[in-house]
């Protein structure tokens, strides 16, 4: 079915530093390019106060740049050895390690919202419940801007830097990425999925599939979890 119209709202954010570990790569430091779905909506979550936002959802991030970081694990025994006291794991014999930490520097973040339920996450950007994060704890995301937009059925847009479902459109810089489209409030089980994304963005218009366009002619795909 084609898509329609849609009144939404297009939500700006902008992080110094942020870090996306790829999961799938378990006692490996990889680092994702661009925030999965989920993590996304655990930043609407904060802004809301909700303990899940399962609202479609746009997105399209990039960043200036990244590197590599250390960064010391203190990790607790399974046995409850070494217990957190204060906050802090008790110094044993191979209970601290440090590894690589990949990271991006200076990210941009869009996100289009639609509906009432987009306009409800739009008025508690303008005053979040709890700081919003993008990422880790200490990754700090500020909010830039919040405006109103109309989404319209296309055909062809600029893909540039915006998360799509596969097979949704052909540009050859595109990659696929295996993300968490959502996870369960008990954390305890992951919805995976896999999206394009593109690092390098397009020049022109391409041809696009189950798209909307903004008024700049930037494609959005509305992903649900």
């Amino acid at each position: 079915m084609a898509p329609e119209s849609v009144h939404a709202w297009r939500a700006q954010f902008w992080a110094p530093v942020a870090s996306f570990r790829d999961p799938l790569f378990p006692g490996l430091t990889r680092g994702l390019p661009v925030p999965p779905p989920s993590t996304v909506r655990g930043l609407l979550a904060a802004a809301t106060g909700e303990v899940a936002e399962p609202l479609p959802l746009g997105i399209a991030a990039w960043a200036e740049g990244g590197g590599v970081d250390a960064e010391t694990y203190h990790p607790i025994s399974a046995d409850g050895s070494n217990p957190a006291v204060a906050g802090r794991v008790r110094g044993v014999k191979g209970g601290m390690t440090i590894r690589d930490r990949p990271f991006l520097a200076f990210v941009h973040l869009t996100v289009w919202l639609p509906g009432e339920e987009g306009a409800r996450v739009a008025r508690a950007l303008r005053r979040p419940r709890w700081p919003l994060r993008l990422g880790r704890s200490q990754d700090l995301v500020h909010p830039l801007r919040v405006d109103a937009v109309t989404l319209r059925p296309a055909e062809s847009a600029h893909v540039g830097h915006a998360v799509a479902p596969t097979a949704s459109h052909d540009v050859p810089s595109a990659t696929v990425h295996r993300m968490a489209a959502s996870v369960s409030v008990d954390r305890l089980s992951t919805r995976w999925a896999d999206y394009l994304w593109c690092d390098d963005t397009d020049t022109g218009e391409s041809p696009v599939r189950g798209a909307h366009r903004d008024e700049n002619g930037q494609a959005v795909w509305l992903l649900t979890p």
